[in-house]
């Protein structure tokens, strides 16, 4: 980048030469003039630094030409072997873990049996086939209409060690089924951690080319940032049907690998035509959230702290101006956290707060104008969301500024906000988003509209690596990355380290 090879330019030929300079000064003018001329120079290389610590990195915001061939944008046939039921009676399927507490030394199993409850139970152990203990959980049902669920089991599993490989067997007889989990390291700042990031996914073609590129990426833990199974896109009974689906369609992954989730508005499933009000009833019954570990009313809102990351998920959808219990909740939540012990203060979300595509363009401006303070205040570090069915990520802006009588009209460089990153782009039967806003807005780094995933590998406290792949004809290819600095961590380093350097030239300087 321009940025990075001017300062390279600065550090390597300007300063020496300007030292050099001072040293033929020091020699050939009288001490008046030497001393003016000095003050100038060293002025002028202050000013310098100055004016290159507040101009933001990066390149000039990037709209992907790429047109890809996508496969259609419908659900997979029923038939089809993604959504295989599991052999024998009553054979535990749709398995899913989650994280179970607040600093990852647990986890919720949850399975479903269709032709009876069935055990409850879970066998789990470090060795493979020895299952040295046991923990009993609980099952439940519920209709949609006329569909009736299956058994729903969730198991919470407790004391586990960190960094270690657990196996575990649900089910009975010839019916049981056997996987296994590996707990975080400890909560730690150096510890380092890979995540996947999946947004708005679905049970299309497109959404099996995410989900298997995913499971290669070596990532340890998915964001799943809103708009699971879309189930209700269908009528009757078949919303019901297509969560089933959904679920034997993601165990390939959510059996193994926690997934942390957030929910969407195709979550909400509000249908009165069918007399079904209740909001988010058919998500809330399958997949759960440790949200009581963290002081949270609602599943729907949570933090855990994972490795080195303090992880917080809020609901779009789900009341959140001030005096309501998401309100309240975040507003103790971001005090609980120690950087010094989780220094990547990670949020996720559905809708983007920062979009500049016309798909649901300004629908998270009623959020950001609650929160957005907060989150630089607070310095997060990375916000993901879902929602548009695009990958676009920004340069740290906020609009802090601007309020209603006065003010800057528009989003400004700001070194303490967030990078916003949007991945609704799972895969899901609505299809891709591709009407961005031209010209692109100063605050979008980059933007495309394809199908694909996000990874972000954190290395220790002060850096992470972050890409986004891009499915192109069922194959990965990665297509934006970046270095992300800590914003607790990485930017008092590099405030220290410029110090330093200013005060060893100004020292030399003046020994002349």
């Amino acid at each position: 980048m321009w940025l990075a090879s001017f300062r390279s330019l600065l550090c390597k030929c300007f300063i020496p030469r300007w030292l050099g300079l001072c040293r033929l000064i020091k020699t050939t003018l009288i001490p008046l003039e030497r001393r003016m001329l000095l003050a100038m120079l060293l002025n002028l290389v202050l000013a310098s630094f100055v004016f290159l610590s507040f101009i933001r990195d990066g390149s000039a915001g990037i709209t992907s030409s790429f047109i890809r061939s996508e496969w259609p944008a419908v659900d997979i046939p029923l038939d089809h072997e993604a959504f295989a039921v599991p052999k024998g009676y009553n054979a535990p399927q749709q398995v899913h873990i989650t994280q179970g507490d607040y600093d990852g030394k647990a986890v919720i199993i949850s399975w479903v049996t269709t032709e009876e409850p069935g055990h409850s139970h879970i066998q789990y152990g470090t060795s493979e086939n020895k299952f040295q203990t046991s923990e009993e959980g609980t099952v439940t049902n519920y209709t949609f209409h006329k569909y009736k669920s299956g058994y729903i089991h969730h198991c919470l599993i407790e004391g586990l060690e960190y960094e270690t490989k657990y196996y575990y067997r649900i089910g009975s007889g010839d019916s049981s089924r056997e996987f296994w989990f590996k707990t975080p390291p400890k909560v730690d700042p150096d510890s380092p951690y890979k995540f996947g990031i999946i947004g708005d996914l679905g049970q299309t073609f497109n959404s099996l080319s995410t989900l298997e590129h995913y499971i290669q990426s070596g990532a340890q833990t998915v964001l799943f940032v809103g708009d699971l199974s879309y189930a209700d896109r269908y009528q009757y009974n078949d919303v019901g049907l297509r969560w089933d689906t959904w679920g034997r369609f993601v165990e390939r992954s959510t059996a193994y690998h926690p997934w942390l989730w957030s929910a969407g508005n195709h979550e909400i499933d509000y249908m009165p035509y069918m007399g079904e009000v209740v909001p988010f009833k058919n998500y809330l019954y399958r997949y759960t959230t440790p949200y009581l570990a963290s002081n949270s009313s609602s599943p729907l809102w949570y933090a855990v702290r994972r490795a080195s990351a303090h992880i917080i998920v809020l609901s779009s959808y789900s009341p959140f101006v001030k005096y309501t219990p998401q309100y309240m909740w975040l507003k103790e939540e971001l005090k609980r956290v120690e950087r010094e012990k989780t220094p990547w203060l990670i949020v996720l979300m559905h809708v983007p707060l920062y979009n500049s595509n016309g798909a649901h363009y300004m629908e998270g401006e009623s959020m950001r104008s609650v929160f957005e303070s907060w989150f630089i205040e607070y310095k997060v570090d990375v916000i993901f969301a879902g929602h548009v069915h695009a990958y676009e990520r920004s340069y740290r802006y906020s609009n802090v500024d601007y309020n209603i009588t006065g003010g800057n009209r528009y989003p400004l460089p700001n070194k303490s906000a967030p990078v916003y990153i949007t991945v609704g782009d799972g895969g899901n039967q609505e299809g891709l988003a591709s009407r961005f806003l031209d010209p692109q807005p100063e605050y979008s780094a980059f933007r495309e509209a394809s199908y694909g995933h996000s990874t972000l590998e954190i290395k220790n406290r002060t850096h992470a690596i972050y890409h986004w792949n891009r499915n192109d004809d069922g194959k990965k290819v990665p297509t934006d990355s970046f270095v992300l600095h800590n914003q607790y961590w990485g930017h008092n380093r590099r405030r220290r380290k410029l110090k330093h350097f200013l005060l060893k030239v100004i020292d030399e300087v003046a020994s002349m």
